[in-house]
């Protein structure tokens, strides 16, 4: 009798859905002999029931499998209670139904296909035709070319690449303002720059389509294997002959730099069959100066040995720098030529393959600048963090290295070097340029400065290419690139003027509000 009433709680066991076990009034069962029997027989010890009110915690868990131990009854129904969960759990499929489904269709079709009569591929094909996206289907009814999806597709990248390029930009400025800290000389400045940045705006706008839509821009050449290791490449239409090419550094008090900040240079100099090279770097925090210099040497070291490729004379290369980029390119150049008199020292390029290099209102000696830039709030704590603690203002200070006794020789190796300046610089004074160009003088280089009156930091840069007609700094640069040059004299004397970007009034008033 006791081993029948186990097997009827056993069979009951079975039943998915437990709780129902535990019914208060006795449940009448009919067996083969139509005999009435009780599931909870009076006679059987409450302990004995424990066992089948099974909850999922661990711990219930082990307490019904300590029980067990001690009756086998107890032991008989909870394990038979696990094994027929286990059977009853549903297996999932290995592929989600949406795939299984694709599959089945996919299948379906081959087979489908295959019994189809040859007479019938219409069909199949008008089939194949709704299953294409709506773009698609646009593209087969009007019939477009091979070569206008190519040109979406293009299209489609370059405002991708735009959206990169903006958030990219973003980033920088944010960074610039989490190092520079919000006091309130920069509270004042930033205000200054949205209505600087303002009065551009149209000649911004201008230059940003040219440089994300034009065809003779090449963007993101990578020269290196560190993040920011990449170059653009501004074409000349022209394409007969080698072509003279300047490796440009941009600036960006060594925080936002950015290589398409020479974009408006790039496109102005290509229009007189000048290659331009703007050089990106990694800035402040990512890396520190030795690390901005080192990215310039490689920069420069590609645009050596690779130019040709892309049209350039590999004889015919120059190398400029504007405000910090302007410190950056002489740093490199110096450290070069530094590098070319030790023993042993290997370097992929030479001071030699440089026709001459070009400093646009740029700072070179560092000792002067700690406290102006601290005034203009470039803070001396950044500024140290930027070039490596004060121990190491001498070896990134041009004007003062090339002095050393150690590396003096070093002078005869620098190629002619002219610094471009306006008097009217606040943010690096002229007299930074005057008294590099002095030294120099002084060492055996050629050298010379030329100074610009009353021009700002980002007169000779911005406001003055965007007036369009005659620039000074711009057709002084384009006379000493293309000197011996007969031809490319005879058409830059009958170069059309450069065309104007921004109103007048609008170039005075980002004059007067310049926070530069």
């Amino acid at each position: 009798m006791f081993r029948t009433s186990i097997s009827r709680i056993s069979t009951l066991l079975r039943n998915p859905n437990p709780h129902r076990l535990l019914i208060p009034n006795p449940i009448p069962i009919t067996t083969k002999n139509t005999k009435k029997a009780q599931i909870f027989s009076p006679k059987m010890p409450s302990q004995q029931i424990l066992p089948i009110t099974y909850h999922p915690p661990p711990s219930t868990t082990e307490k019904l499998l300590s029980k067990s131990e001690d009756d086998p009854a107890t032991r008989l129904l909870l394990f038979s209670h696990f094994e027929d969960e286990e059977k009853s759990a549903p297996s999932r499929p290995l592929l989600p139904k949406s795939a299984s489904y694709t599959f089945n269709t996919s299948a379906a079709a081959a087979a489908a296909a295959a019994a189809t009569p040859a007479g019938s591929a219409n069909n199949n094909q008008k089939r194949r035709r709704r299953t294409a996206s709506d773009n698609s289907l646009y593209s087969l009814s009007s019939g477009s070319s091979s070569e206008e999806a190519a040109e979406r597709h293009s299209s489609a990248g370059n405002v991708e690449h735009a959206a990169t390029e903006t958030y990219l930009v973003t980033r920088l400025s944010l960074k610039l303002l989490s190092y520079l800290g919000v006091g309130y000389r920069w509270i004042a400045r930033f205000m200054a720059l949205g209505c600087y940045s303002f009065l551009l705006m149209p000649g911004f706008i201008q230059v940003g389509y040219y440089y994300f839509f034009s065809k003779q821009v090449r963007r993101g050449i990578v020269y290196g294997d560190q993040p920011r290791n990449r170059l653009d490449l501004y074409l000349p239409k022209n394409s007969d002959g080698p072509k003279p090419v300047i490796a440009f550094i941009t600036g960006g008090a060594w925080i936002i730099g950015y290589k398409a900040w020479g974009s408006l240079l790039g496109q102005q100099l290509s229009e007189r069959d000048i290659i331009v090279a703007c050089i990106d770097y990694r800035n402040f925090p990512q890396g520190t100066i030795s690390s901005m210099v080192q990215d310039a040497s490689q920069g420069i070291s590609f645009v050596c040995n690779h130019i040709a490729e892309y049209g350039g004379d590999p004889n015919r290369v120059y190398v400029m720098g504007q405000s910090a980029g302007a410190h950056i390119g002489a740093c490199a150049i110096v450290d070069q030529a530094i590098k070319e008199l030790g023993e042993g020292e290997s370097t992929s390029w030479s001071v030699s393959q440089i026709n001459a290099y070009f400093g646009l209102s740029g700072g070179y000696n560092l000792f002067n600048l700690v406290d102006h830039f601290h005034s203009r709030g470039l803070y001396r704590s950044i500024f140290l963090g930027i070039m490596e603690g004060e121990n190491s203002l001498h070896r990134f200070s041009p004007e003062v290295m090339i002095q050393d006794p150690n590396v003096r020789t070093a002078a005869s190796l620098l190629p002619p070097i002219i610094l471009f300046h306006g008097t009217a610089d606040y943010s690096i004074p002229s007299d930074a340029s005057k008294n590099f160009a002095e030294t120099l003088r002084s060492l055996g280089v050629k050298a010379e400065s030329i100074l610009y009156e009353g021009k700002t930091h980002t007169d000779l840069f911005l406001q003055d290419p965007m007036r369009g007609g005659r620039d000074d700094m711009f057709e002084d640069l384009v006379a000493i690139i293309h000197e011996g040059d007969s031809e490319a004299l005879a058409r830059d004397a009958v170069a059309p003027p450069r065309r104007r970007l921004v109103p007048e009034f609008m170039l005075k008033l980002a004059h007067k509000v310049s926070p530069f």
